[in-house]
């Protein structure tokens, strides 16, 4: 039995959800999004309360998508009322960011600036040091910052690079010079 899979999911005024073949769509003021269903999973909606059930007689490998599914649904939910918002920081002598339009530009210490086009429902903002990846869909908005993350990963000895606001980058000794006596 899946712990998360067995809670309850209320819906919020504002946030109109559809579930038709399989496909869950939910709408927002943020946006709309939409998901498959596995079919191992019953999802009903009844007084504005959202409960996920599994079937009986299917495999083990099933229930293990009691609670993902659960998860995913009550992050769309998240995503068209509230929005998410991932944040990084970026460190290093020279290193820029700046938005144009909906392109983030990063001079990040190479020989050439690099350029993010932001996808459909994510938006950046810069200021100073900090780079804020947002929108209304969790997993688009982590792999943006992923991917901006990937750009200059933070190396361990002077902590220059691109790293998430929460993440702590342990630094190296480096090599120490050998006293004479």
């Amino acid at each position: 039995m899946s712990k998360i899979g067995k809670k309850i999911i209320n819906v919020p005024a504002g946030v109109e959800i559809r579930i038709e073949d399989g496909v869950i769509f939910v709408k927002g003021p943020k946006g709309e999004l939409k998901r498959t269903i596995s079919g191992a999973l019953d999802v009903n909606m009844e007084n504005n309360i959202i409960k996920i059930q599994l079937r009986e007689n299917v495999g083990k490998d099933s229930s293990a998508l009691w609670g993902l599914t659960r998860a995913l649904i009550a992050n769309m939910i998240k995503g068209v009322t509230e929005g998410f918002e991932t944040i990084l920081e970026f460190q290093g002598v020279g290193y820029k960011a700046a938005v144009k339009g909906n392109e983030l530009e990063l001079n990040l210490g190479y020989s050439h600036p690099i350029t993010i086009t932001a996808p459909e429902g994510v938006s950046f903002k810069v200021e100073k040091n900090v780079i804020k990846v947002s929108g209304f869909n969790k997993e688009l908005v982590g792999e943006v910052a992923a991917d901006i993350r990937t750009k200059r990963k933070p190396e361990p000895y002077k902590g220059s690079g691109i790293k998430y606001n929460d993440e702590v980058i342990i630094k190296k000794a480096g090599k120490k010079s050998v006293a004479t006596s």
